[in-house]
């Protein structure tokens, strides 16, 4: 007869569940009354203990910066009711992507099949009514961002060529962001009716003459026919209304 001794510890033989990473003490984001009041932020961060990210808002210092982080910031300064109903595009967009410096303001485009009078008392942000393709916009840290091939179409119809230029060369420096150049370029040609096309292509002129038409050097290679004109239409949103609130 086996002595006590001789048992087998309690749970001998059974395997042990994998144990889980504990959840972080502290949330990625402080924002005024997400605990803490704008004052207790301002305060902390003299201190040391918080780092600015973002015009209304903080991190723990060291952690690191990307697009979900980013997005979930602009998430914040957007009315819940309507955070669903809003595209983050333009500047805010380049600025979710890394590619530019946060804006004063948030600039959210509205599908112009979506009623827009509802949403005209939402304050701190430019409202642009557009039409948005099924390629247009992506979903990241709980807001909808235009993409960044109409991220880039945008910035280059629609804002001045001093902030736009180095914004344009991030994106198209970015691989990952999948911006090409010449689809660009095909894409602000084949907008119809707007009359920033010209001052458009001047700004991607700055960047490589050579892929813009009627600049000193000819392009060589030929545009896939995938990316031809029309279908460049068919996936790319025209904006044909705008409205700052």
């Amino acid at each position: 007869m086996a002595s006590p001794s001789d048992s087998p510890p309690a749970g001998a033989g059974m395997e042990h569940p994998p144990q889980q990473a504990a959840p972080s003490r502290f949330p990625e984001l402080y924002a005024p009354g997400r605990p803490f009041a704008w004052p207790e932020l301002q305060s902390l961060a003299a201190d040391g203990i918080l780092a600015r990210f973002h015009q209304h808002g903080y991190t723990l210092p060291g952690s690191a910066a990307s697009a979900q982080l980013r997005a979930r910031a602009a998430a914040g300064s957007v009315p819940p009711q309507v955070r669903q109903r809003v595209v983050a595009g333009r500047m805010t967009a380049a600025w979710i992507y890394g590619c530019a410096d946060e804006p004063d303001r948030l600039a959210l485009l509205v599908d112009a099949k979506r009623r827009v009078s509802s949403l005209r008392n939402t304050r701190g942000c430019t409202l642009h009514e557009v039409r948005l393709g099924p390629f247009d916009v992506v979903s990241m840290g709980g807001l909808m961002v235009s993409s960044p091939l109409r991220t880039a179409l945008d910035i280059a119809l629609h804002v001045d060529a001093e902030r736009a230029v180095p914004t344009l060369a991030n994106l198209l420096a970015r691989p990952e962001k999948d911006v090409r150049l010449r689809l660009l370029v095909l894409a602000i040609e084949a907008t119809p009716r707007v009359p920033h096309k010209k001052a458009a292509l001047e700004k991607l002129s700055r960047l490589a003459p050579a892929l813009v038409p009627g600049g000193a050097v000819n392009i060589k290679d030929p545009v896939d026919p995938a990316d031809g004109a029309e279908d460049v239409t068919e996936v790319l949103g025209v904006p044909h209304l705008e409205s700052k609130l």
